[in-house]
């Protein structure tokens, strides 16, 4: 297996896309970040002292997923036609469960896009709530569903 992001040199190399097929793609990334019950009461009962973890999580996982080709080098940018982000509190956890899904019709997929939203919306959640527990662990970043393009559907069990 070739890398394609290596030229034949062994030179990093932004991929050429230009004569691919523009298909719409779709890919759902998910991680959820650990906690303590009581980190995790405070987010369910709205008493974080920065406010409401959940909003501004997903709002930092939407703009991440928009400025992806800013943060990772070989990239390309985007138009992105959707970005949703849920975040939903997980008792047996205990923590926060987040899954991040971008579209675009284009000629490269949007993994990239879905991995940075999720793991931005998890930073988030921990700067939120790092004055009340510092040992809250992010966890289990992945791809889990992707569709469009040349390699067709995975879905990761």
């Amino acid at each position: 297996m070739s890398l394609t992001h290596i030229d034949e040199r062994g030179a990093a190399r932004m991929v050429d896309v230009s004569g691919k097929a523009e298909t719409a793609r779709e890919a759902t990334a998910a991680c959820h970040v650990t906690m303590r019950a009581e980190t995790l009461a405070l987010v369910t009962g709205g008493t974080a002292k920065k406010g409401d973890v959940l909003a501004t999580a997903r709002i930092a996982g939407i703009m991440a997923a928009k400025r992806t080709s800013d943060l990772i080098p070989l990239c390309h940018p985007l138009a992105i036609a959707g970005v949703t982000v849920e975040l939903e509190p997980d008792e047996a956890l205990p923590g926060i469960r987040i899954a991040a899904t971008v579209k675009t019709t284009g000629p490269t997929g949007v993994e990239m896009e879905a991995l940075t939203a999720a793991s931005v919306a998890a930073l988030t959640v921990y700067d939120m709530l790092k004055a009340a527990e510092r040992e809250m662990r992010v966890e289990g970043l992945r791809v889990i569903r992707k569709s469009g393009g040349k390699s067709g559907d995975f879905r990761q069990e």
